[in-house]
């Protein structure tokens, strides 16, 4: 079994037709070759859910059988085993994995096999020696996926080491990104096939867990989350690009929050460089996508109860107008942020960083999770007690200390697995949506008085701070019941 690592970057036609020209590859004769790759499946996809790949590629005259495994891409690194021997098209030998758990899902599979798609690309390549002493090949795919009578235009650069520091491949894709707008790649070739031949409309991803446990490197553990992070940030870049759908908004600004509260909950045991380069980076980006995400639930959520509320005012049609147009402009904004060459580097530099980490003295994560989600616990306690007899701002900065408590409890979720984290997930649950709400509520005082300024919009303030006011029992009745609640962490 061998281990592929590699970073994808995708590219513009024009950019990769520059590819050649930069310093770096310019002095290297490239190799050019036509790859034709076919993929096969069984007719329910098994292969598929099992996150295995098995293809045969025309590399010239020869024919080769690999199989891969599926790995979670951050930004745009990918390390999947596999194996690759020569084999002759729609044969199938899977004696060479040495993974049993994957060679009985081949062999349980092998009658079923069918050829599902190809994917056609000219790659040209440079050898590169690097700087750390290692070794790496710099392809460059042009091409098609080809998935049923669909197809996909393919323009993207891979970096794989051969030997040497993992740190290598992010030096040299540092290198290139300083002369070319290259961006992370989210999806491998098969899964964009596979979306491809699905024909299914895009939709916006969610967090998913985390794999840990209480051996875990403390660091290594942050890591894992850190990655899981930046995928479910890149997995709605597209949909925040495309379109206004409002979910793809939502769900990269929760993937950057989730990432800020992991840098926050393990800022203890993070080098202060690494905090102090990266969090204020992340934080800017949330406030960008804040902005757009709170057009988004004014216009969505908040404007049709205040138009109901005061049926036939001319102010409404003003306020409706304004807040539209605003929303357009914060959308735009934001997916040209997106867009940028800062954002991909950004991406390139943050995974190189974790990658980086020392796991050295960080310890285990059982005895890390009691003592940071204890400090959490009590920030959210301090916080609580001024909140509800204060101002919008104290109940906001509850709002946030209770997301990185909420939050860390996801992450360690399964260290604190039992009837108590339920109970507790359940009440925190409820917590938190009271707490967006009057966020929502209190933002959309602020953005009233932005369309209507002055006099017009005070009668619209008036009846959300009404709002406001009148949803503060709950807050304290539920901030009580969260806190009689059994802590999940108390016996990990």
């Amino acid at each position: 079994m061998a281990t592929e690592t590699e970073i994808k970057l995708s590219l513009s036609p024009r950019a990769a037709s520059r590819l050649a020209r930069h310093p770096l590859l310019s002095p290297i004769e490239p190799q050019r070759v036509l790859l034709v790759n076919i993929y096969y499946d069984t007719p329910d996809r098994r292969l598929q859910r099992e996150r295995v790949v098995v293809r045969h590629r025309r590399k010239g005259r020869e024919w080769l059988m690999t199989v891969k495994t599926v790995s979670t891409v951050s930004a745009g690194l990918a390390q999947r085993s596999e194996w690759e021997v020569p084999g002759q098209r729609g044969e199938f030998e899977f004696s060479q994995v040495d993974d049993e758990r994957v060679r009985s899902v081949l062999e349980a599979a092998r009658d079923q096999l069918q050829p599902l798609f190809i994917t056609r690309f000219w790659r040209k390549s440079w050898l590169l020696d690097t700087a750390g002493g290692g070794r790496c090949e710099v392809a460059l795919d042009r091409g098609w996926i080809e998935a049923g009578d669909r197809r996909e235009a393919i323009c993207e650069v891979e970096i794989e080491t051969l030997a040497g520091p993992l740190s290598d491949i992010f030096a040299v894709a540092r290198a290139l990104q300083a002369g070319l707008h290259l961006h992370p790649e989210v999806s491998s070739k098969s899964e964009r096939a596979f979306s491809l031949l699905a024909n299914l409309p895009l939709t916006a991803s969610k967090a998913v867990p985390v794999s840990i446990s209480a051996g875990t490197p403390t660091i290594a553990a942050f890591r894992l989350i850190a990655q899981a992070c930046l995928s479910h940030l890149q997995n709605n870049e597209k949909g925040v690009c495309a379109g206004s759908e409002p979910e793809f908004v939502h769900q990269a600004r929760v993937a950057i929050r989730r990432l800020r509260s992991a840098i926050r909950l393990w800022e203890p045991v993070l080098p202060a460089t690494f905090v102090a380069t990266f969090d204020p980076a992340w934080q800017q980006l949330a406030s960008r996508l804040g902005e757009t995400r709170n057009w988004d639930v004014f216009v969505a959520e908040t404007l049709p109860v205040i138009a109901s509320a005061f049926p036939g005012q001319p102010a409404l049609d003003r306020l409706a107008l304004g807040a539209h147009a605003a929303c357009a402009v914060s959308r735009r904004r934001t997916q040209r942020v997106l867009q940028a060459a800062a954002y991909s580097s950004l991406l390139i530099e943050f995974s190189a960083a974790l990658v980086d980490l020392s796991e050295t003295k960080s310890g285990a994560l059982g005895g890390f999770v009691p003592r940071c989600l204890r400090k959490r616990a009590r920030r959210v306690d301090e916080r609580a007690a001024v909140a509800v007899a204060a101002d919008a701002a104290a109940r906001h900065r509850l709002r946030v200390a209770f997301k990185q408590l909420r939050y860390g409890v996801e992450f360690f979720s399964p260290l604190l697995a039992g009837p108590v984290l339920v109970n507790y997930h359940q009440v925190a649950s409820r917590l938190q949506e009271l707490l967006g709400h009057l966020n929502d509520l209190a933002v959309a005082v602020q953005l009233t008085a932005e369309v209507l300024p002055g006099t017009e919009g005070e009668p619209i303030a008036a009846w959300l701070n009404t709002k406001i006011e009148s949803l503060l029992p709950d807050l304290r009745h539920l901030l009580a019941e969260f806190q009689q609640q059994e802590e999940p962490w108390a016996a990990a």
